[in-house]
């Protein structure tokens, strides 16, 4: 299922006015991550992370 990621743990670190942001694949522990505005809705920063994530697994199964 390279691309698609299953289990995805999500770390939320503040910064000031900003918000850290990390995507884990559980099954690969592949991991990105994400700056947003501490104002920002915490479904919309996971979606964001979970975009990002997903991409990722992408160009890694491809052999980018």
């Amino acid at each position: 299922m390279a691309g698609h990621p299953v289990e995805v743990y999500f770390e939320f670190v503040p910064l000031g006015r900003q918000v850290k942001v990390v995507a884990i694949d559980a099954a690969s522990g592949v991991e990105v991550s994400i700056v947003a505005p501490a104002g920002a809705s915490q479904r919309d920063m996971e979606t964001i992370a979970l975009r990002k994530l997903t991409k990722r697994l992408t160009d890694l199964a491809e052999g980018a």
